[in-house]
């Protein structure tokens, strides 16, 4: 309601009929009404008046400059330099917009969560307009060594998206591949929520047994079971007030999914072993790289439950959908893993990696690094030293050819060699190399048994 208020004043104060100049007003002392960076805009995109956040954030702005050249250096409009615009939307809809865009800074590029709110004529037509820009915190479009890194159109979507949503208290599901990043994503609700005061605590789902997640999660009281010698409190206990996150929820067992669908749709728990209910007040986020729509036609996966955690679906992209971040999720992965070195990736480098076949995505790509980081003679890491990690890692430049000569098989055989490779890649996980070879867990079977 305060913005609201504070927009309409602003509307008054520039008066719709317009007959004093906008900038004779002190329209910039009302915009220090906003808890955020914001400035007035007129309908041809020039910058009329800021406030003093907008000044410490991004520095001053010179007479007559126009929002497309302040925020992203442009000669034209966002919209017609291949970006969406949220005045253009406003003019549409004649309603607030908002949009994610990667604006420059003092400190470089950043994500910004744009909104803009249009001042309206007697005839309800937009005349102005205030754009308020927000920061992400969480993530970053320039090197960093904590952040999530990128500026490809899809990392900024799911950036978006998980803006969007970690305001809510929404029980929000990632989906991806192994290694896209799944657990920092989680992260960057929590710390982007109203419990980042509270912990985040993670349970690892893949290869507890129903006794043990039970435990693990609720806790049990002395005498409970063989062993439980006193009284353990369990992770929701923990995670009161904050984030529960559950990584590889596709891994948790059929019995335990019963119980953990009753502490989603009652909020209360007992520890094993104990009469005495709890009530629970965390936010959940799970995780999976597995697909549960599959698993519930097998019946390996309760569909009461995935409708009850598959509130807000966010999808990671791979690696090979990012193809753009390369350059510089390179030089992030870089600054942690050497950071008294001072690495540079020869740009012939980056384009065998944009090339390669990295099943293991951001992981995959990090072992790679740190192999080139002991291969190399020098703070440069060049073509020959990326194209021999490849080939120790086992993955290949798409279109190369090898030095060696070529062993001709049948098909049959190279087929069974590729799923028996993707298995031992896979630690044995026959579900997760069935999801990358594309095909059935049971067709796998039959595959490497024939």
């Amino acid at each position: 309601m305060k913005d609201f208020a504070i927009i309409g004043e602003i509307h008054d104060k520039v008066g719709i009929a317009m007959s004093d100049p906008v900038n004779n007003l002190d329209i910039g002392a009302l915009l220090e009404g906003f808890d955020h960076p914001a400035i007035l805009l007129s309908n041809d995109y020039q910058v009329l008046a800021w406030n003093d956040r907008y000044r410490a954030s991004f520095g001053d702005i010179q007479p007559g400059q126009h929002c497309y050249q302040v925020s992203h250096g442009y000669d034209r409009p966002c919209d017609q330099a291949g970006e969406s615009c949220p005045m253009q939307a406003c003019r549409g809809s004649k309603e607030k917009e908002r949009v994610l865009h990667i604006h420059n800074s003092p400190r470089g590029r950043e994500h910004i969560d744009v909104e803009m709110l249009p001042l309206k004529d007697v005839n309800g037509e937009p005349r102005y307009f205030i754009e308020v820009l927000k920061p992400v915190g969480f993530a970053s479009a320039e090197i960093s060594g904590e952040q999530m890194v990128g500026r490809s159109p899809a990392f900024t979507e799911m950036v978006d998206l998980i803006n969007l949503v970690a305001s809510r208290d929404s029980s929000v599901l990632l989906l991806g591949e192994s290694g896209t990043g799944k657990e920092l994503a989680a992260k960057a609700i929590h710390e982007a929520s109203s419990r980042a005061g509270g912990h985040m605590v993670t349970v690892e789902c893949a290869g507890l047994t129903e006794t043990l997640f039970e435990s693990e999660l609720f806790g049990h009281v002395k005498g409970a079971f063989t062993g439980a010698i006193h009284n353990k409190p369990g992770l929701l206990q923990e995670a009161e007030g904050g984030t529960l996150f559950l990584d590889e929820i596709g891994d948790v067992p059929l019995g335990m999914q019963v119980k953990l669908l009753r502490l989603l749709e009652t909020g209360s728990y007992r520890a094993v072993g104990s009469t005495q209910l709890k009530r629970a007040d965390f936010r959940l986020v799970c995780a999976t790289n597995r697909n549960l729509p599959e698993m519930i036609a097998e019946g390996l996966f309760r569909e009461d439950l995935y409708y009850r955690i598959n509130t807000f679906p966010i999808s990671l992209p791979p690696l090979r959908q990012r193809r753009g971040d390369m350059a510089l999720l390179c030089k992030s992965l870089l600054s942690k893993l050497a950071p008294k070195e001072s690495y540079v990736v020869a740009d012939s480098a980056i384009k065998a990696l944009e090339e390669a076949q990295l099943p293991g995505n951001i992981r995959e790509l990090r072992n790679v690094l740190e192999r080139a980081t002991i291969f190399c003679k020098s703070n440069v890491i060049d073509l020959p030293v990326i194209q021999r990690c490849l080939t120790e890692q086992g993955a290949q430049l798409a279109g190369s050819a090898s030095s060696a000569p070529e062993q001709w098989t049948d098909l049959k055989t190279q087929e069974r060699d590729y799923l028996q490779r993707l298995l031992a890649y896979c630690g044995g996980n026959k579900e997760k190399a069935a999801k990358i070879a594309g095909i059935s867990p049971r067709s796998l079977y039959r595959k490497l048994e024939n």
